[in-house]
């Protein structure tokens, strides 16, 4: 990639444990934070060896797209008397929270917290995403501009997580604003699905997945005990009638229509005293891993942290009446 002068934000981020201050680039107009090898070193306390042996293996895994998530900046460093232009490499938030979830460092932690809380807040300054911006952008833009300022005013309310997750779709798949157009028009479709489906959703692979989420969630400091406690035998009837058959045929035949419905029926069903969303979510993407359907033909995860955030919220918030529409829009963005 090619080396760029650096022209955004520095902001210091200070750990509530030790002395050790890092300055981060927030980079407002790609919503996102830009950290070094040495000081993803320091902030996971591992090995520059074993940081970068994460770092490869994500890129290898399809995880990450390296080319999206890897960026080399000119930066001013002092040396003796003079100053000179050095490249600096740098990765960005994407990179920190998988590195994260291996390392399981508490500090890491905090700082995945405090960066999303910093991208907030630029967000809800005005900073990003604001009509100056937008109109040196082209036209493609102000259009995407008008068809969100449509989805939210119809179907949400105003949430700039949202908004900001639903952007991100947009940047990840180039179909999305024919899709969106048709969201707009309530004319998605269900055609060319795969029904080579290879794994049957069964309760108890499903039971044995949850608890392993909820001991690394716990340990992670994210999530209570009561994550994952179903109310009632409501969740297990969800799962049945995901892989239902009528008349000896699947009620719902492709992997795109299972997945949906299991990331609708989940959140909106409310099975569980503590968690909907984030169980609907792991199980929407697990389910596609064990059908082999979670990476597009280049290898990349069709679904990332931003646009599974965006498709949870949309769900919650959606009217009754507003399923067939929701699942439609889901399936439309896995399928192939």
């Amino acid at each position: 990639m090619e080396t760029v002068d650096f022209n955004s934000e520095i902001v210091v981020f200070k750990p509530s444990q030790g002395s050790n201050e890092f300055e981060i680039i927030l980079d407002g107009e790609h919503d996102t934070v830009w950290v070094t090898e040495q000081q993803l070193v320091e902030l996971f306390g591992k090995a520059r060896r074993t940081i970068g042996e994460h770092i490869r293996n994500i890129y290898k895994e399809g995880e990450l797209e390296k080319e999206s998530t890897w960026r080399n900046f000119r930066q001013v460093q002092k040396e003796g008397e003079r100053k000179v232009k050095r490249a600096v490499s740098a990765y960005n938030l994407d990179v920190v929270i998988s590195v994260g979830y291996r390392v399981k460092s508490p500090v890491g932690i905090e700082f995945r917290k405090w960066a999303t809380q910093r991208l907030k807040d630029y967000l809800v300054q005005g900073y990003a995403i604001n009509s100056e911006l937008l109109s040196k952008q082209g036209q493609k833009i102000i259009q995407l501009e008008n068809q969100l300022d449509i989805l939210r005013e119809r179907t949400f309310e105003s949430q700039k997580v949202l908004t900001e997750g639903f952007l991100d779709i947009i940047s990840k798949y180039s179909k999305s604003f024919e899709l969106l157009n048709r969201y707009d028009s309530e004319d998605l479709q269900l055609d060319n699905l795969s029904k080579e489906i290879i794994y049957v959703i069964n309760y108890d692979d499903v039971k044995k997945a949850l608890y392993q989420l909820k001991r690394e969630l716990i340990q992670k400091g994210e999530a209570g005990e009561l994550f994952g406690n179903e109310k009632d035998d409501s969740f297990r009837g969800i799962l049945g009638s995901i892989s239902q058959t009528v008349f000896g045929e699947l009620a719902y035949p492709t992997i795109e229509e299972q997945a949906a419905q299991l990331l609708y029926s989940v959140i909106k069903g409310h099975a569980f005293s503590d968690g909907n969303k984030r169980i609907g979510s792991f199980l929407f993407v697990w389910f596609l891993e064990q059908n082999n359907y979670h990476l597009d033909e280049r290898g990349i995860r069709k679904i990332n942290e931003n646009t599974l955030v965006a498709l949870a919220l949309a769900v919650a918030q959606s009217l009754p009446e507003q399923m067939d529409l929701m699942i439609k829009l889901i399936v439309n963005l896995i399928k192939n």
